[in-house]
This record gives C-alpha cells, structure tokens and sequence, in this order.
C-alpha cells in the first residue's frame, strides 16, 4: 500500500471472536471539589479529588464503562477464489485454505447502549457472519443477531436477548478537544485480554484515510494514540466521565500492530446511524448535493479567502438541496449552523448528523463576503433523466453519459444502481433486453418497466456483467 502503510481494521479474524460493553453505574455526587464514585451495587467506594492538582483520575471513567463492553465472537463461511485472494484474508488467515468454503472465526468488541440488549459494533466485524456470539464482562454468552448495518460508517447494530444490563452513555463528540484524555475499552488480540483499557489523548480530528475500495465512505475519525490492536474494534472510546465519545475502528502500521495510532467513529455519527437502525431499519442519509474538495491555499488566494479553511465546491447537483439552496460552484462552505467546517470530512460527517428534510444554516464564502444561506436536506435523489451541468444525466442515484457501444456508468453514486452492482466504468448496452445508445433510452425503458430494471454490458476492463433492481428500492 501507499508508502508501506496498512490500514489495519482493529478486528481479529482468531479462532474466536468476542465483544466487550461499556456500562454507566449510578451517577457520582458532587461535594466541592470531589466526587463520591459509587459501584454498581449503589454503594459509596471512594472520593476521587477533582481538582487539578489530582486530576485526571482514570478510574471512575474505566469502572463505570467496563461492564457495558463486550466481547464479540463471529463465525464466517469463507469463500475464496484461486484467481483473487483478498488481500485482508491473507493478513489474519495467511496463504492457506484458499478455495471452496470454509468456515472461519474472528472476533472483535462492542457497546451495549440499551439495557434491553441492543449493542454498537463495527460493520467489519459482523459482515458476513453466519453466527454472532456476545460474551458480557460477567462471562456470561449470548447468540446475537443483525439488527442492521451501515458500511458507509462502519457502523452495526446487533442485539442480544437480555434485559437489565449495563448500558454506556453517548457524549457530544463534537466537544471533544485536541489532547483530552480517553480511554479505549475492548478485546485486543482475542479473548484472552478481554476488557483491556487503555489510555491516551485525543491526537487530531476530522481524520479520513485511503479508500482503496472506491465505495462511498463518510470518514471524519477520532484520531487518539490509546493503544488499539486487531480485536479492538467496535469497542469503546470514552472520556474522563466513562462516557461514550467514539467506536474504536482502525490502526495505520508498517507491521499490522499497534504503532501509535488509532481512529475511532465519532459518537455523534454512531449516535445517529444507530438510532435510523433502530427506528426504520436502514440510514436516512441527509445529502448536500455537492462535489467538491478541502480548500487549499492556492485556492484560497484565488477565491479570495483569508484562511485555507472550508469545503471548496467544484459542483453543484443540479436539483439537489444545494442548488435549490443558492449554493453554487466556486463557493466556499465555512460553517453549518454555527459549527465551523475545515475540511471534506468535516463537512460529511456534519451533514450525516441530519435526516432528510431537516433544514440548516449554511454559511459560505462567495467573491470572499461571507453569506448565509437556509438548506433542506434532501435524501440524494434526483428526478432520472435530470441533466447536469456537465452533460451527465441522472439516473437512479447514478451519472450517466453516451459512450461508444452504450451508455456510460460515469458516477455509480449510492443509490439503487450502485447497490446492485453498477459501478463506475460499466458500459451498460442492454436495458431489459433492449439495446441503448444514448442516456435517454435507459431512462425511457426504466419509465415503462412494471416492477424491475435489468441491466447488461461490460465493466470498465471488457467483462461481461449484469446486475438488476426493484423500481422500488
């Protein structure tokens, strides 16, 4: 990978997987400058000394978040084939057992965040899995299901058949300070090191790494230097008060183990993701309608900004909630509703914490004077058969454009197309039998399609391929 890098996601694929949770006991009580921290039985144990001659004191934060942190064991039925070997499978598996099924483990951590079971993990740590097992701080085991996932943040939701437990409380992530102390809470390397706490501070923010995939990703992590191994992931990130402030879910190394960096989800992007999970069973993704890029400084001098900080827009979507908005290319967007916007992942991380429909202030530099201009979300849609300002025309979330023998998949995006497997490159030649040759005809034979819309052609090396949606989805 670039410059011997590997982006290491913090699960362990081991003969077994495991996940911890992250539990809040009664509230502490506040005499002057200290705080009688009770345990979970309700009985007064100690006086930590707030002050800052003492402080920090670690042990209310890793006592009171432990015991919601749980061990998470996955069962996968591999399959691999001889021509492709993934390059992650060969990181935990090694060379061998390539070819046919079989059955591996990998084990990972998570978060109870309801007493009734409910449990925050990595969306890498239950993908694929045949079976989930939870194991509590109390040694107790539960099988576990998929309430949902949402691989654009790494995020799942599972559940466990249990009531009473101990639960974490989210915090505000967007509070979260350069150098605040935190503790990481998870399963390092197996379940032999169980609930291992570490602690660290947070060393950046607004962190996105390579994506070596090319799928959409909504990246703005937590970066800390508390120690995460394989197995971390989907355990907690907590503050000096045991409360939830990020999902641990990565490491960047030379060598696969910890080197000194880690990233975590922020809690306020879980906060939501789980909460659309819980409520509708899928994310309702807010969308700005934009492309565009994190300001630099040449850019900066020629737009007339005093400072290289903000989202530059190269393009506005034509139709979306941007351009209804009077957003439009060349701006600069500096703020939404009074949060200041630095960079690219700043900007993704903030629109995803709204639903469509939802309205903000957004406030962008044009000609260097700064304007405030009112946004209704939308949920990324736009009318097939819209036509953008670069000729490209609309079609199910996609961008297509006229190509010699076909129709080009410009922009799969992440709507129904690319869900089915469109990706950027396809030449699509045949819509539900019929040949195409221009934009238009896919979205006239879509229009009179009843139920389904089948597509075939060959992707952007010359493979035949074929994939097809419900008009519905």
């Amino acid at each position: 990978m670039k410059k011997g890098f590997l982006i290491v996601l913090a699960s362990v694929l081991l003969s077994g997987l495991t996940a911890y949770a992250i539990v809040k006991t009664a509230a502490p009580t506040q005499i002057g400058d200290s705080q009688v921290v009770y345990s979970p039985d309700g009985q007064a144990v100690r006086t930590v000394n707030l002050s800052l001659s003492d402080y920090p004191d670690f042990t209310y934060a890793a006592e009171t978040a432990v015991n919601a942190v749980v061990y998470v064991k996955v069962t996968i039925q591999a399959r691999q084939q001889q021509q492709y070997i993934d390059p992650f499978f060969r990181f935990f598996f090694g060379d061998e057992g390539y070819g046919g099924n079989r059955e591996r483990q990998g084990s990972g951590s998570g978060v109870i965040i309801r007493p009734d079971g409910y449990i925050v993990t990595n969306n890498h740590v239950v993908s694929g899995a045949t079976k989930i097992e939870v194991t509590l701080n109390n040694n107790k085991t539960y099988e576990a299901t998929v309430i949902g996932t949402d691989p654009a943040t790494d995020v799942a939701l599972i559940k466990i058949d249990a009531n009473g437990l101990q639960t974490v409380q989210f915090a505000d992530s967007d509070k979260l300070r350069l150098g605040e102390w935190v503790l990481a809470i998870g399963s390092p390397l197996g379940e032999e090191l169980r609930s291992t706490i570490t602690a660290g501070i947070v060393s950046a923010k607004g962190r996105s790494m390579p994506n070596y995939d090319g799928e959409f990703k909504i990246e703005s992590f937590i970066q800390t230097d508390a120690a995460v191994n394989p197995g971390n992931s989907g355990g907690a990130l907590v503050n000096k008060e045991g409360e939830l402030v990020g999902i641990n879910t990565a490491i960047v190394s030379t060598t696969g183990s910890y080197t000194g960096y880690s990233f975590a989800v922020p809690s306020n992007i879980v906060k939501k993701v789980v909460s659309d999970l819980i409520d509708f069973g899928s994310v309702k993704r807010a969308m700005l309608g934009i492309t565009g890029g994190t300001l630099t400084e040449d850019l900066a001098k020629k737009l007339k900004v005093s400072t290289p900080e903000g989202v530059y827009v190269s393009e506005v979507v034509k139709g979306g909630a941007a351009d209804k908005a009077g957003i439009k290319a060349e701006d600069v967007i500096t703020a939404i509703d009074g949060t200041q916007i630095a960079s690219m992942p700043e900007l993704q991380a903030k629109v995803n914490s709204y639903h469509p429909g939802d309205r903000a202030t957004v406030r962008v530099l044009r000609n260097g004077n700064p304007q405030d201009l009112s946004v209704e979300f939308s949920d990324g849609s736009v009318a097939n058969g819209t036509v953008g300002s670069d000729g490209t025309v609309s079609f199910y979330g996609a961008q297509l454009r006229a190509a010699e023998g076909g129709v080009e998949i410009v922009s799969a995006g992440n709507g129904a197309l690319a869900r089915a497997g469109g990706q950027d490159g396809f030449i699509i030649r045949f819509v539900n039998d019929q040949k195409v040759t221009k934009p238009q005809d896919v979205v006239d034979i879509a229009k009179k399609s009843r139920r389904s819309i089948f597509i075939e052609g060959v992707d952007a090396s010359g493979r035949p391929g074929y994939f097809g949606f419900g008009k519905d989805e």
